[in-house]
């Protein structure tokens, strides 16, 4: 597995669906995402119920795990099981969180006396776990790496892609979601893989 990204009941649509988007855009064979979780399926706080591909124990495979963010993780960090299940080793990981999931890495110890952020709403809580916590939108620290606010999926998906992939991969892919005249031009599609652009027949 090459991505797991982290969900639960509660999770921020955006902050799933943007990075699975994304990291499926990759045109890299093999190359597998997954959406992990701690059940058979999880609905976002907008209401939207979705399959999981399998247990939190499986990202310890993966050479990059994503944390998503949502009211449903504060609830999950209440339960010491759901940390203990959540395998995370930057030895040999990329680890990323967007907004709230940077919780969870202060909880497993992945943030102390580090430079991290995250959504407003969460800055005190996590300052006082030990975090410097700053007001930038993507924060690296070696293999690991938080976001703060939904678009900023495309600077950690940017990260993983190319720390993964290549630079060529992260390109073309933030390239392909980029507003008309900001990212790809009309004679640029027929280089596109055809799961990214698909022509109306």
């Amino acid at each position: 597995m090459d991505v797991a990204i982290i969900a639960f009941d509660g999770f921020t649509d955006i902050d799933v669906f943007l990075p699975w988007d994304l990291l499926n855009r990759v045109d890299v064979r093999p190359w597998k995402v997954a959406i992990l979780a701690r059940t058979p399926q999880v609905t976002s706080v907008a209401g939207l119920t979705i399959p999981t591909h399998g247990g939190l124990a499986l990202a310890a495979e993966a050479r990059a795990v994503l944390v998503a963010s949502g009211v449903g993780l504060r609830a999950a960090l209440q339960d010491p099981a759901f940390i203990d299940a959540l395998p995370l080793d930057p030895a040999r990981q990329l680890i990323g969180s967007m907004c709230s999931g940077a919780l969870a890495l202060a909880h497993k110890g992945l943030l102390a006396g580090k430079r991290a952020t995250t959504y407003p709403t969460q800055r005190a809580r996590l300052a006082a776990m030990g975090v410097e916590v700053v007001e930038e939108p993507f924060v690296r620290e070696g293999n690991i790496a938080t976001a703060a606010g939904c678009l900023a999926a495309l600077d950690l998906c940017g990260w993983m892609i190319e720390a993964l992939a290549g630079a060529a991969q992260r390109e073309m892919v933030l390239r392909s979601v980029q507003p008309v005249g900001r990212g790809l031009a009309f004679d640029d599609t027929q280089a596109l893989p055809a799961r990214i652009y698909a022509p109306a027949t």
